[in-house]
């Protein structure tokens, strides 16, 4: 009976070796470049990412046992993901379902969340940013507070509160943590359309960027915020189909962009990051795209399309949106519950803090 057993064992290992394999990330069955042929390229698709199967790493015994038992070789799947923030190979998603932050740790190889455990304080994990030492800060659209944890998820403080928010969306921080830009996007019958700015060693507020209105310097439901390697706070302004880039005092410098379906302007715009360059990428969900734009507002490339389907630079409800510290590009779809990495040709696939997922 025992070798008999043994016997059985020895069959079910190779069959789950040979048979049953975790669930990877998307990935295509060849290069998909942007812009495509015959123009030079200047992005390729890289993955797709839905789950935490993206970086886990999966023994022979784990395997035995979600074929013996049916669990999911997933293992923690996107809901509603919202924003994305990119740090030293760090992939931060917010989701608002899961009332957490995902974690998906490339050069460690290991997946982890913020915010899960049913002691935690956040509620409705919302915008995304990091600072030089991986921080996160995590704009909570419950608390109305800027959450900031270290990037093991053990809680530092948090900014802001019920008394300083509306509708608070989305945040942006200062390299050294010194400074804290919240985006309170407000709503039809409110004047609370700003950027209120903290001091990130504190809390205290230190002062509002722009008021409701249509014209220069004013704003219209902000959706999101990023400072550039140029220091300067750019803001989609969503209620006027326009980017404006303001210093970090609240001066306006310029702004980018128009209302229309045309390349170059926005119909829905919502997400945005700022490349090492200071090139503008700007996520727009009408359009079902991303458009990135040169620092003085010349349209460069747009990536994506609006499609039902689901498939590489495929779109329904683009969000949030970052680029690291190489390049790569990083997008949510709230629809297809998915993330879209993009890498620049100039760099090879192994290059980077997550080229290491090429050394699975």
């Amino acid at each position: 009976m025992r070798n008999l057993a043994f016997l059985i064992w020895v069959l079910m290992l190779g069959i789950t070796g040979c048979a049953v394999e975790p669930e990877k990330d998307t990935e295509p069955t060849g290069p998909i470049y942007f812009p495509a042929p015959p123009d030079e390229p200047r992005f390729v698709f890289e993955r797709t990412v839905q789950a935490s199967s993206a970086v886990e790493q999966v023994d022979s015994q784990t395997r035995m046992r979600q074929m013996l038992t049916g669990e999911s070789s997933s293992g923690t799947v996107m809901s509603k993901p919202f924003d994305v923030a990119v740090c030293q190979g760090l992939i931060f998603v917010s989701d608002t379902v899961l009332r957490s932050v995902l974690v998906f740790d490339v050069p460690g190889k290991r997946f982890y969340q913020i915010g899960a455990e049913e002691t935690a304080l956040v509620r409705k994990p919302l915008g995304l940013a990091t600072d030089e030492e991986c921080n996160l800060y995590i704009a909570d659209g419950t608390t109305r507070q800027i959450m900031i944890f270290n990037q093991a998820g053990q809680f530092l403080k948090a900014i802001g509160g019920q008394e300083w928010f509306e509708r608070l969306s989305h945040v942006t921080v200062s390299r050294d943590g010194s400074r804290v830009f919240a985006v309170d996007t407000g709503n039809i019958r409110s004047t609370s359309h700003h950027v209120r700015v903290f001091d990130g060693q504190n809390g205290k507020h230190l002062f509002d960027i722009g008021e409701r209105g249509e014209e220069e310097g004013k704003l219209n439901l902000p959706r999101d915020a990023e400072l550039g390697p140029d220091g300067n706070l750019y803001v989609v302004d969503g209620g006027n189909f326009r980017v404006q880039v303001f210093d970090q005092q609240g001066k306006l410098i310029r702004t980018i962009g128009t209302l229309g379906r045309r390349y170059g302007q926005f119909a829905r715009p919502k997400g945005i990051a700022i490349d090492p360059a200071g090139n503008i990428y700007v996520s727009d969900a009408a359009h079902g795209n991303f458009q990135i734009f040169s620092n003085d507002g010349k349209l460069l490339l747009f990536v994506g399309k609006r499609s039902e389907s689901f498939g590489p630079a495929n779109y329904m409800l683009p969000a949030g949106i970052d680029v690291d510290e190489d390049g790569r590009i990083y997008m949510v779809d709230q629809y297809f519950r998915k993330l879209d990495v993009y890498r620049p040709v100039t760099i090879t696939e192994t290059e980077g803090y997550v080229g290491a997922w090429q050394l699975k």
